[in-house]
């Protein structure tokens, strides 16, 4: 069948066999996928396509279609939506528009092609190209005509296992019939995970049936190169047809390869900083240098991986150590929370995780790494324990001399010059002082959980913790709510104002001086996801900054005050303490009086946490500062469409372009549609294993009541209100007693928290900046519930309980 057009007219009907992806914009992804498997040899229903050409110019081709459709033998057809954006690798439109089977007759099938058409503005496929960020205006409909196969049984092919993410295993639906019933879930149907295990005849396939599925999965995967999604059925006479083969939109990234016989772990970083979304290669340079050097001084060798812009650490090594596999689970409890402890004990109970002989944890040399690093520490730690007014003065001035020698040498004057400074800058020096005030003001806050077992659970030690002073995080919340409290006559302006535009009215320098200056003198070097190089911050785009004053000047009930509440939170956590140490000392004397003394420690130095971080953003935004610059002279040559394209290349990549002329903009283009793409994830994996299998999704369910989701409780109290589920602090609307729902939270947060009546999110650790804050202000938290931002929904009512660590919908 040839392409049913004059020469030089505009192309509307077209051999299934001619469509290609180099055309994809004329047939769809559907068509284009079809015609693939067609010239690969495999066996696919004749057919044509009624391209996107007809659709652009709203008229249907009648007699062409007629003309194709008589050539097909004029029996029935099935008439398949083929959208031109539709089987992408990140979105495959998989039910969003129509299908019509067994059509029968030239009117009919004009009719059903017209039903095609309609179905791509249908709310379903708008809403879902909304969520991609797919522009409907720049979407047309091709469509598919095919001889209908009369299957006598049918299905769908994973050539992943599409709940685990493993790789090395395919899953199989199958039910009697037409196999439009598993994909619209209309029946109950077989399922079959094929792992390489032969199987006996069960169901409505045979073991002969599966063996030839599981040989075309791979076949079909080696040849598209990724995981695929296949439709398929099997007719009278046994013959297997293919009826389509799409990526697996919705599976993480697998691990990168290596050549290393037994399977490997990694574990998710990134929250721990309160960020899920994609770094940037940039900003994933920078990070993996950073985490690899700080946990190389605390004698502990971990590799540090990119899986789907997301910073991953390889435990293996570490798990099959004798010796390091006995305290891993309760290293990870400080940062890393509870769900990655639990991953991790499946790990270690896994016998491919067996520990090794001669013990793998660490390498030549860091034994002594460690002792000097152990003796350091004990020494920072002692000292700031027993002078914490000293420790925290000596601190401070740390972090200020740090402030002071980020800044950039005068005289650089070409982006040679800046790349050197970036990629020449001393180390730093003060680290002791900063870090192990920060480290005993956290053991303090962690040890009297163990001293005053049966004597105070964790939501009363919680409640000591809460209104921790000498918090720069809280200071900087503190100082957005004054400023609020100071907008007077521009109360209105503020409130009526979009936050963006807001910004961009400041940036110009036209917006009325509302004390906005000054606070991002102070503060504008932070921001959401703040360790990211590639990320802006407050100073360059205070969007966020404004959205949360907003949120500030909708609270009116006193009671709401956050000064008011942080002063509460503080006055009911030393009442709390005094209570606590008494009834400790009454009972256990000697815990009492140790985990007395760490408490009124922990009230000292454990508000430091967040300075380390705070300080360590100097430096970076210097850097970022100098990248942009930069940036904007390789804008200026033509050699980058714009100057933050620089934060999606590396050091090298950007040596080679400033001093070999290199153009990589079609590598910054390829790096930025894989970012948007991961940027619209809602869930990442806690941990992977080498295989893709993402370790929670092999884990015994939690028990839950109906209407219960169970979390961790990392700040007590009890509050019931309107679920708020925010994904973007910059657009986020808080009215005073939301509950904020989130995937987790950083410092860039925060803000949020003075409006919100308790917080509940996705990930996270009980001493992580989230749950820290929130104690701080008095607000109930409770912290890794499963799915929380997509099993609750804005506007619902939930209580969320602290203590217990539930969220109860309804």
């Amino acid at each position: 069948m040839q392409s049913y057009c004059n020469e030089g007219a505009p192309m509307h009907v077209m051999a299934l066999s001619e469509a290609t992806t180099e055309v994809v914009d004329l047939v769809g992804g559907k068509a284009a996928g079809l015609g693939e498997l067609i010239r690969r040899g495999e066996r696919v229903p004749e057919g044509f396509c009624v391209t996107a050409e007809a659709h652009r110019f709203g008229v249907l081709p009648e007699a062409e279609i007629i003309a194709a459709y008589e050539r097909l033998g004029a029996g029935p057809v099935a008439v398949r939506s083929s959208a031109t954006a539709e089987d992408l690798p990140d979105a495959s439109f998989a039910g969003q528009q129509d299908t019509v089977l067994n059509v029968t007759g030239g009117a009919e099938v004009i009719a059903a092609i017209g039903r095609c058409w309609d179905s791509l503005h249908t709310h379903r496929a708008t809403a879902y190209r909304d969520a991609h960020q797919i522009d409907s205006r720049e979407v047309w409909m091709a469509v598919v005509v095919q001889r209908m196969v009369t299957p006598t049984v049918a299905g769908v092919l994973f050539t992943a296992n599409p709940v685990t993410g493993r790789r090395d295993e395919m899953a199989v639906d199958a039910a009697p019939g037409l196999g439009t019933t598993v994909v619209d879930g209309a029946t109950t149907v077989d399922h079959y995970v094929l792992d390489g295990v032969d199987r006996d005849d069960t169901g409505c396939l045979t073991s002969a049936h599966l063996a030839e599925l599981r040989v075309t999965g791979e076949r079909l995967q080696a040849h598209f190169g990724c995981p695929q999604d296949v439709e398929w059925a099997i007719d009278a006479h046994g013959a297997l047809w293919l009826l389509q083969s799409r990526p697996i939109t919705s599976l993480f990234p697998a691990p990168p390869a290596t050549d290393k016989p037994l399977p490997r772990v990694y574990l998710e970083f990134g929250h721990v900083q309160g960020m899920l979304q994609p770094v940037t290669p940039m900003g994933m340079a920078t990070l993996r240098a950073q985490i690899t050097a700080m946990l190389a001084a605390l004698g502990v060798r971990v590799e540090i991986v990119d899986i789907g812009g997301r910073l991953y650490g390889d435990l293996t090594d570490l798990a099959r150590d004798r010796s390091s596999r006995r305290r891993l689970v309760k290293l990870l409890a400080v940062d890393f929370g509870p769900r990655a402890q639990a991953v991790m004990r499946h790990v270690l109970a896994d016998p491919r995780f067996a520990p090794v002989s001669g013990g793998t944890g660490r390498g030549a040399g860091q034994g002594a790494a460690s002792l000097r690093t152990a003796w350091r520490a004990v020494v920072g730690i002692l000292r700031a324990l027993a002078r914490p007014d000293t420790a925290r003065t000596r601190m401070f001035r740390a972090v200020e001399q740090l402030r002071v020698r980020s800044a950039a040498p005068a005289g650089l004057r070409t982006s040679a010059d800046r790349l050197r400074f970036v990629r020449e800058r001393d180390a730093d020096d003060s680290s002791d002082a900063i870090m192990w005030p920060i480290v005993a003001g956290m053991l303090a806050a962690a040890l009297p959980t163990a001293l005053l077992k049966g004597i105070a659970g964790p939501d009363e030690i919680h409640a000591v913790l809460a209104g921790m002073p000498h918090n720069v995080t809280i200071e900087m919340d503190l100082a957005l709510w004054r400023l609020a409290q100071g907008a007077g006559d521009h109360r209105q302006l503020l409130l009526d104002t979009p936050p963006d535009e807001l910004a961009a009215r400041h940036l110009r320098g036209t917006l009325p001086d509302i004390g906005m200056t000054a606070f991002l003198d102070e503060y504008g070097h932070r921001g959401v996801a703040e360790v990211d190089l590639g990320v802006p911050r407050w100073a360059e785009d205070p969007t966020p900054v404004f959205a949360a004053l907003a949120n500030y000047l909708r609270v009116t009930d006193p009671r709401q005050d956050p000064d008011r509440r942080f002063r509460s939170a503080a006055v009911a956590a030393e009442t709390a303490l005094e209570d606590l140490v008494a009834r400790a000392r009454r009972r256990r004397p000697v815990r009492g009086r140790v985990a007395g003394f760490l408490l009124r420690r922990a009230r000292s130095l454990a508000g430091l946490r967040e300075a380390g971080k705070f300080a360590g953003l100097y430096p970076l935004r210097e850097t970022r500062r100098q990248l942009l610059l930069i940036g904007d002279d390789l804008r200026g040559t033509g050699l980058l469409d714009q100057s933050d394209d620089i934060m999606f290349l590396t050091l090298d990549e950007v040596h080679s372009v400033v001093h070999q002329g290199v153009d990589l903009r079609g590598v910054v283009a390829a790096r930025r549609a894989v970012h948007r793409r991961e940027l619209r994830r809602r869930s990442v994996p806690v941990a992977l294993l080498s295989d893709g299998t993402d370790v929670e999704t092999v884990l015994p369910p939690t028990a839950a009541g109906e209407g219960t989701l169970v979390g961790v409780g990392a700040s007590a109290g009890r509050v019931t209100g309107p679920a708020r589920v925010v994904h973007d602090p910059a657009t986020a609307h808080l009215e005073p007693g939301d509950v904020l729902v989130a995937a987790t939270t950083d410092p860039g947060w925060t803000p949020l928290f003075l409006t919100a009546a308790a917080l509940v999110t996705d990930t996270g650790a009980i001493m992580a900046h989230g749950p820290t804050v929130a104690r701080e202000y008095g607000i109930p938290a409770v912290i890794c519930v499963p799915d929380a931002t997509r099993t609750i929904t804005t506007g619902q009512l939930v209580t969320v309980d602290g203590g217990a660590g539930t969220v109860t919908l309804g």
